[in-house]
């Protein structure tokens, strides 16, 4: 019985020690350390906010751009359907031109379907940039939205990092 009291006497004392030791107080240096972590964690969880708003407002002006390019291809193309219905205009009259025998009226003719050609070439110039611009557009918002999920991804990984360490 007296070796089960001095047992119990001295677990006691281990417990009671190995209490109090784990509730000291930490050091000076762990402290600075745990507040550099949680003032670098708050700047971390700042900047993916800050990124994320970016990205956001990256995202609506890519498709700001795509819907004005698409206005721009939507004009082009009725401009080159009416520069076609011109150029058959002026395949016509330069038929005419052509049956009356009129070398002034021929010249004329001749001037205003190369203009009319002219016209559409530029038009479907314009057209084919506007396409190209529209495709970049796209790309640049797949790439703008990868990066907001990227950003997001991040914000919660410096979340949960900040709460373990608490």
């Amino acid at each position: 019985m007296n070796r089960l009291t001095n047992w119990t006497t001295l677990a006691a004392g281990a417990i009671v020690a190995a209490v109090g030791l784990s509730v000291l107080p930490a050091s000076a240096q762990d402290v600075r350390a745990d507040r550099q972590d949680v003032h670098q964690d708050r700047a971390d969880i700042r900047q993916d906010r800050r990124d994320i708003r970016e990205d956001r407002r990256d995202v609506r002006q890519d498709t700001r751009d795509i819907r004005s390019d698409k206005r721009d291809i939507a004009r082009d193309t009725r401009e080159i359907h009416q520069d076609r219905t011109a150029l058959q205009g002026a395949r016509q009259q330069m038929r005419d031109a052509y049956k009356s025998g009129d070398p002034a009226a021929i010249k004329a003719a001749r001037e205003n379907l190369q203009k009319t050609r002219s016209s559409l070439r530029g038009d479907v110039r314009e057209r084919r940039g506007d396409l190209r611009d529209v495709h970049r557009d796209r790309q640049d918002r797949r790439a703008d939205g990868r990066d907001l999920h990227q950003d997001r991804r991040d914000l919660r990984q410096d979340v949960a990092a900040r709460r373990a360490r608490q």
